[in-house]
């Protein structure tokens, strides 16, 4: 065949194969009905045990779904909305959660080094035994939450409120407290070893057994 006959069928060719490919790519996986792609409409559904590393859930409405033992690293939650969601045992590496809203969730021994809560939403939620070391929750808002034997270790809570928060136990090594209201929150066996605490206030927080807490406040 003529060579320059061939050249336009090639071309078709290549290009008919690079749109399956890329059409592919682009597919949105689907788990138990929730499609994993931005402003996913997956409320109450079960993503438990599912593999999300590195997807893209921006402005998710996640309320009340069960993502317990869920992977999670590095993906883009931002703005999203997991209100009363499970999140027990989760690994989120790095997880981006900026401005998302997680109150009430329930995230007990949860693996979530270096993540990414600034302007974070969580009222009430449960962050027990969890590991957030390097985590960053500047100007956000943990009113009544529980971080009992949390390890906080050099996370940052600048400008954070933390009004009655459980934090017994907690590792806050090296964190950044400072400006944090911690107004009637519990420190008791808390470890502030290193940490900055420049203006943050402390009025009727309770800090028996606590390692370098302000006691003269």
């Amino acid at each position: 065949m003529n060579r320059f006959r061939l050249a336009p069928i090639l071309l078709v060719t290549t290009q008919a194969f690079a749109g399956d490919y890329m059409a592919e790519i682009d597919k949105a996986r689907i788990i138990n009905g929730c499609v994993i792609e931005r402003e996913a409409q997956c409320a109450g559904m079960d993503l438990s045990g599912a593999d999300l590393s590195n997807t893209d859930l921006r402005s998710a409405d996640l309320r009340g779904a069960n993502l317990s033992n869920a992977t999670l690293n590095h993906a883009n939650l931002r703005g999203a909305n997991l209100n009363g969601a499970n999140l027990d045992h989760v690994t989120g590496y790095r997880l981006q959660a900026y401005r998302a809203s997680m109150r009430g969730v329930k995230a007990r021994n949860a693996q979530l080094q270096g993540m990414q809560g600034a302007y974070l939403f969580a009222q009430g939620a449960d962050f027990s035994e969890s590991n957030l070391a390097g985590a960053n929750f500047d100007f956000s808002r943990f009113s009544g939450a529980t971080l009992q034997n949390t390890n906080l270790e050099f996370s940052s809570f600048e400008i954070s409120w933390l009004p009655k928060a459980n934090l017994e136990g907690a590792n806050l090594h090296g964190a950044n407290l400072q400006e944090a209201k911690l107004g009637l929150a519990n420190l008791a066996d808390a470890d502030l070893s290193g940490a900055r605490i420049h203006y943050a206030t402390f009025e009727g927080t309770h800090m028996e057994g606590c390692t370098n807490c302000p006691f003269n406040w």
